[in-house]
């Protein structure tokens, strides 16, 4: 399956007639598109009833993908993060089988330390043995490349490109994703036809090779995103 969707469910009113009238708008956001990322986790905690509230109201086969802390990225630095890695994923564990994805993205000044980066990730997966996408904004983690295999880390594909390793999926191929910002404006602007078009030849492609495939739509802050998302989801379903 190829998992497309949006940072986030907020539909604007341009687009609600592409979604049923009746529902939460995750149900709504769900009954048209069959991933999302939840952003909200980064600025602050859910409680576990939060997510299974989540989890019960979409369809089976929707994905949710989930992004880690800042209080670990940003804020420790991936540093003894032992106690908040507990509480996060206690708390996201209330997906079930519907959390596809972790996300940790980085802030442009961590730099990659090798010692700090492995005890980090040696302690995620202590905890955590499912997908773990990484989006480092630091030039220094095109050398973490063999340190994301060993860990079947995914490093995602991001436009606009921050460091020369990330206009393509790296890392761990079991997971390719795609996160998308807008460009030239960033947050702002859709994607054209065309650039759309040649993301789904590359998602096949992506899928065909057996990796779980993502495309998430970050330019949302103008509410191109959903349209986006909605032409590439008819154009990579089943």
């Amino acid at each position: 399956m190829i998992f497309v969707g949006c940072a986030g469910w907020s539909l604007g009113r341009e687009h609600w007639p592409e979604f049923p009238a009746e529902g939460t708008h995750l149900q709504r956001y769900a009954a048209r598109l069959n991933s999302v990322e939840i952003n909200s986790s980064f600025y602050r905690a859910h409680r576990r009833q939060t997510y299974e509230r989540w989890a019960d109201s979409v369809p089976d086969g929707f994905a949710f993908a989930v992004k880690i802390p800042k209080l670990i990225s940003h804020e420790l630095r991936l540093a003894g993060c032992a106690a908040a890695l507990d509480e996060f994923l206690e708390q996201c564990a209330g997906l079930g089988d519907r959390l596809g994805c972790l996300l940790l993205q980085l802030p442009p000044s961590l730099a990659f330390d090798a010692v700090v980066a492995e005890a980090f990730f040696t302690a995620l997966r202590e905890r955590f043995g499912g997908a773990v996408v990484l989006e480092p904004r630091h030039e220094s983690w095109c050398e973490a490349e063999p340190m994301l295999l060993d860990f079947r880390i995914a490093q995602a594909a991001v436009d606009p490109s921050r460091i020369s390793s990330d206009t393509a999926p790296r890392g761990w191929a079991g997971v390719k994703y795609w996160r998308l910002h807008g460009s030239p404006r960033i947050y702002h602007s859709a994607y054209d036809s065309a650039f759309v078009q040649r993301l789904e030849q590359a998602l096949q492609i992506a899928a065909a090779e057996g990796a779980a495939t993502w495309c998430i739509f970050d330019n949302t802050a103008s509410g191109a995103a959903t349209g986006n998302a909605l032409t590439l989801a008819t154009l990579t379903s089943p």
